[in-house]
């Protein structure tokens, strides 16, 4: 299985991502935002957090505009998967991949602590390593993550059980404790929290090790 990380100049996260993809049995290929197209054979492109751009205007959205964007957008318009996490979250809403905004937490504060979540749904291969209603930890480390959208984004996501996992203990303010969210196809996952930091006992626990492994398997059978 191949995954592809974006790298855009702020980011901070793409060692820690490219890493928990390697430890699953995953080949990783590093690209940088400017270049033009994928590898070859990529089954799933990661987006990092990090701040990578910044976070100037609004967070993501300068590079949802850089060159590499219009490959993963094309990657997941033909059925492929991406995985968005923090501001890889961020730059999946601002492409159009997946609906709603993140907006400034409700404090009006960085935050950077574990949370717990609850996993809403098994049904993708993002998150069938867990059982719906478990609760795991995983790191926050955000300053923009209230997740919102309209009453009929939401009444769809919630119907089509496109919520894949919810805060238990709100921290930003994120409407309905939405902590990430599924396309209609459920192959693109973004969330604000970081499981890539919480996949190997060194770093404090392995709860987040489930979704890269679970990718990992899922798609080298496909």
């Amino acid at each position: 299985m191949h995954a592809a990380v974006i790298v855009f100049p702020g980011s901070n996260c793409d060692r820690d991502m490219a890493v928990a993809f390697e430890k699953a049995g995953a080949k990783v290929s590093m690209v940088w935002h400017k270049d033009t197209a994928l590898p070859k054979d990529v089954d799933i492109i990661g987006v990092p957090g990090g701040f990578s751009f910044g976070d100037y205007l609004r967070c993501g959205a300068i590079a949802a505009n850089s060159p590499i964007c219009q490959s993963v957008v094309a990657h997941a318009e033909k059925g492929g998967y991406v995985l968005g996490i923090c501001n890889g979250f961020q730059v999946l809403t601002e492409t159009g991949l997946l609906p709603g905004v993140l907006l400034r937490n409700v404090n009006l504060k960085y935050i950077c602590k574990p949370v717990r979540l609850r996993v809403e749904t098994a049904d993708s291969a993002f998150t069938a390593g867990y059982q719906p209603g478990q609760e795991i930890t995983v790191p926050i480390a955000h300053h923009d993550g209230n997740y919102f959208a309209d009453a009929e984004t939401l009444k769809r996501l919630h119907g089509e059980a496109r919520v894949a996992f919810t805060y238990c203990d709100n921290p930003n303010g994120s409407v309905d404790d939405i902590a990430g969210v599924l396309s209609q196809n459920r192959r693109v996952l973004g969330m604000m929290p970081h499981p890539e930091r919480m996949a190997e006992p060194l770093q404090g626990g392995t709860d987040g090790a489930a979704m890269f492994r679970t990718l990992v398997d899922q798609l080298a059978e496909a």
